[in-house]
């Protein structure tokens, strides 16, 4: 598995901002498990891969449209 570059990956300001929610929201989600979204965390620094933010809001996508068009 290739690493990435921290200067590739999301602050938490970042990361809040692309799910939509607060840094705040973002920091409690992390300190009580809500949500299984993964973090780096070094020292007092956390970060987030771009594709895991990806594949968060992936897993949280909902259509409860059951028409014609939604095969």
């Amino acid at each position: 598995m290739k690493g990435i570059s921290v200067s590739a990956m999301l602050t938490p300001e970042q990361a809040a901002a692309r799910i939509g929610v607060s840094p705040k929201t973002l920091g409690i989600w992390r300190c009580t498990g809500r949500y299984n979204l993964p973090y780096v965390k070094a020292g007092s620094r956390v970060r987030y891969r771009p594709a895991d933010v990806e594949t968060f809001l992936q897993r949280r996508t909902r259509n409860t449209y059951t028409g014609p068009e939604a095969a």
